[in-house]
């Protein structure tokens, strides 16, 4: 009878569901949902738990077109583990050069501090925080709720026990965990938001190299419901050492390639394979190393040209001076946003001229 019930409540929903849409979608409005997994409206075997747990949250949140946009595996994502919402000037440029490189492509940028955001007015208010971003139709400001996000992945009972006054990388931490899961439910190319995009990665299905020895976790991607995901977030929880910096980021990734592939060879600049994915050359994403990270922040006789590179990482976590683009400095960096970021550039200048 109590079977019966629960599937009776759950049909009830999807029907709910599917009238709001269409009526929703007549309306032409663009509603921002909670990030619930596909097993709300058709629950796995593995979902009974994690179902009631949604159905009380579904009177809580319209939820129509997170999925209908994430479902399509190719979304760009970037994420904010905080609850900051000034976003620094490389975060927007991050995120303006990913919608100029993809354009077919949905930008979203995940964002804690979005909590409460629910409706095509929230969703305005949010874009008129971000004026240089507010132009590009692509990019879409979506809430980060986490234990949503975590439920039925191995991520959620390492997230419900963890107490982060103890945690020294607790944002990090959180921040590789998310991206994990947001792979693994949606998939699509994840970028930290210190990673400036300068032309198309030609692989939906990838993983980095960031130097010849260590995997990045800065940048990667994978189909929804990829094995090697799976084997992330297993690792990440079974190994898990949050008292060391980048242990539960790059070690994760090494840990897992070194299982599959050992240490990946490489002969040239093109890529290798691992696992059945293609794996990148450091100089995509790296050209500039990590020991030599201030040569953004210089002035260059030569500007490179940086050929061979997908994306650059600029090392935001070596930053601790607190560097960033001066306008008129004619350092590498202020090239850099003249190029990829425009809109961001123009909105600092016109702010220094103000």
């Amino acid at each position: 009878m109590l079977k019966q019930l629960r599937i009776l409540i759950v049909l009830f929903i999807a029907t709910l569901i599917f009238f709001a849409r269409n009526t929703i979608k007549q309306k032409g409005m663009y509603i921002l949902i909670s990030l619930i997994h596909k097993s709300v409206i058709f629950p796995s075997p593995r979902a009974e738990i994690a179902t009631s747990y949604n159905i009380n949250k579904i009177y809580n949140y319209d939820y129509v077109f997170i999925r209908e946009i994430l479902q399509q595996g190719n979304s760009i994502f970037f994420l904010e583990t905080t609850d900051r919402m000034d976003e620094p000037s490389l975060v927007l440029c991050s995120i303006e050069s990913a919608a100029r490189v993809y354009p077919d492509r949905p930008v979203v940028f995940f964002m804690k501090g979005l909590g409460g955001l629910i409706t095509e007015d929230d969703e305005k208010k949010a874009r008129e925080r971000y004026p240089t971003l507010s132009t590009y139709k692509n990019i879409y400001f979506f809430p980060l709720r986490l234990e949503e996000l975590f439920a039925e992945t191995p991520l959620l009972a390492w997230y419900e026990t963890r107490d982060p006054k103890r945690e020294i990388y607790w944002t990090h931490v959180k921040s590789d965990a998310c991206r994990f899961a947001l792979m693994w439910k949606y998939g699509g190319i994840y970028m930290d938001t210190d990673v400036i995009s300068i032309r198309s990665i030609p692989e939906n299905r990838f993983l980095a190299a960031e130097t010849l020895i260590k995997t990045s976790s800065s940048v990667f991607g994978l189909c929804p419901h990829h094995k090697l995901t799976w084997e992330f977030m297993e690792n990440f929880v079974q190994n898990y050492r949050g008292d060391l910096w980048a242990y539960q980021g790059p070690g994760v990734f090494t840990r897992v390639v070194s299982k599959h592939c050992g240490v990946p060879q490489f002969t040239s600049v093109d890529h290798t394979k691992c696992a059945n994915v293609s794996y990148f050359h450091p100089d995509r994403f790296y050209p500039i190393s990590f020991p030599f990270w201030k040569k953004y922040f210089e002035v260059w006789d030569n500007l490179p040209t940086f050929n061979n590179s997908y994306g650059l990482h600029l090392w935001n976590f070596m930053n601790k001076e607190g560097k960033s683009m001066l306008v008129g400095s004619n350092t590498l960096v202020e090239h850099l946003y003249k190029q990829y970021c425009p809109s961001t550039y123009e909105g600092i200048l016109n702010k220094a001229h103000a």
